[in-house]
């Protein structure tokens, strides 16, 4: 298991390190809700994260089955409940483990913040992963 935890420490969870699959997202929402360039973030099924300190601080930024949770006191965003509430995109950043997985491309590139440059070698996408072609196989 990995431990992962919001910045001021009010919430506390616990993942397996068993995540399916790892992406940067550079789409505006993304970025808004970080306030960086893009999210990382893995993704694994729901029941596989446990709160394990402070539920009664978790904030909710949509619904529970289809949502952001954040930290209550300091706002960190730990992770995103997705696919009608089966699977969470654990955002990298809060984990105090490290874990096996890393990411493995960039999605949503044609909405990026014009001010980043990406410049590693994964492949990018226009839009989702499971979308499209990667950047420089278009025709």
């Amino acid at each position: 298991m990995l431990a992962g935890r919001c910045l001021c420490g009010a919430v506390h969870y616990a993942v397996a390190d068993e995540f399916g699959y790892a992406l940067n997202c550079h789409c505006g929402d993304c970025r808004r809700a970080t306030g960086s360039a893009f999210k990382p973030f893995a993704g694994i099924e729901r029941h596989k994260l446990s709160i394990t300190r402070g539920e009664d601080q978790l904030m909710v930024h949509g619904e529970k089955d289809a949502g952001d949770l954040h930290c209550g006191k300091c706002g960190s965003l730990l992770f995103s409940v997705v696919r009608e509430g089966l699977f969470v995109h654990v955002t990298l950043g809060t984990l105090t483990d490290t874990p096996r997985i890393r990411p493995s491309a960039h999605i949503f590139v044609g909405s990026k913040a014009p001010w980043f440059t990406i410049t590693d070698d994964l492949p990018q996408y226009e839009g989702h992963v499971v979308d499209t072609r990667p950047r420089g196989d278009r025709t």
